[in-house]
């Protein structure tokens, strides 16, 4: 079980944001979250986007960094990842 956390390279709202998932569970990744501090709101479906400046205070914390296919293939292994298609319930 590992929180694994990209690079914040996807911008929105001025900022440049990263993303955490966990590679086994969704109640390991909530509990990270909720540890960390990350507001519930920033959940997506299967990750949280968590801004630039607070990056390395996640790694000191625990998550581990990785590049973004690395961190969607893992996702995608878990069984975890939901696609654009089923976000957007279709």
């Amino acid at each position: 079980m590992t929180v694994l956390i990209d690079q914040p390279i996807w911008p929105a709202h001025g900022m440049l944001w990263a993303h955490i998932v966990s590679d086994d569970n969704l109640a390991e990744l909530h509990a990270f979250a909720a540890a960390a501090g990350i507001p519930e709101r920033a959940f997506d479906h299967d990750h949280y986007d968590v801004p630039e400046r607070r990056w390395r205070e996640l790694v000191a914390q625990g998550a581990q960094p990785v590049g973004v296919r690395e961190l969607v293939e893992r996702l995608q292994a878990s069984g975890l990842r939901v696609s654009q298609r089923e976000k957007r319930g279709l």
